[in-house]
């Protein structure tokens, strides 16, 4: 069935059982929790993929009574952990980036130099609060008191990203507000700094 092909989604929840078994509940949370910020993916679509995992034969479930309410709780089967690794063995696509912001800006000229610092100074508190949940989570890791310590030499990867990206955001909404506070009032009569332009050369020549 087409509706059965296995997806990114599909292998990151595998990815999840290899774990530990979960239930749908747990597993929705989970991944709300530690994928969000790389896979994110509405609710409603990872109800759905655990089922899938036990049509593909990937996962297996059991029911198990938590008070007087029956909850499915699904664990990896030796098929899946194959069809895990045989994923983990494709390197697979880049990120893809959206960012709403950045593309106001790449019109500013159509708006005023208000709405313009107003876009920068909201890119800016976006990754002030997207850090805030990073560095606690940062620091329970570095003192050994993280979920799933034991998987911290796996989990810093991304960690380490995503510190490094929140803040490469907000040094550019910092770079990016100074270029507009010279721009003239009207964005459409904004010109370039010449020595800016070539330090962007320079820093993109970095292989």
């Amino acid at each position: 069935m087409s509706s059965d092909r296995a997806t990114g989604t599909s292998y990151a929840l595998l990815g999840l059982l290899a774990v530990r078994p979960w239930s749908t509940y747990e597993l929705t949370r989970q991944m709300d929790r530690s994928l969000r910020r790389m896979w994110p993916r509405a609710q409603s679509k990872l109800y759905e993929e655990p089922k899938k995992l036990v049509r593909l034969g990937w996962a297996s479930t059991r029911t198990e009574n938590v008070g007087q309410r029956p909850r499915t709780v699904y664990s990896i089967t030796d098929a899946g952990r194959g069809a895990l690794a045989g994923w983990l063995a494709q390197p697979g696509e880049g990120p893809v980036l959206e960012f709403e912001q950045l593309v106001k800006l790449s019109f500013a000229e159509h708006g005023s130099r208000a709405d313009a610092l107003a876009t920068v100074a909201a890119a800016r508190q976006w990754a002030q609060r997207q850090n805030e949940e990073n560095l606690s989570a940062a620091r329970e890791y570095a003192a050994g008191e993280g979920d799933f310590q034991h998987r911290a030499a796996q989990g810093m990867l991304a960690g380490a990203f995503f510190t490094d990206f929140y803040a490469l955001v907000a040094r550019w909404a910092d770079w990016a507000g100074a270029q507009i506070e010279a721009w003239p009032e009207d964005p459409a009569r904004a010109t370039a700094d010449p020595d800016e332009l070539a330090a962007i050369a320079r820093r993109a020549d970095w292989s």
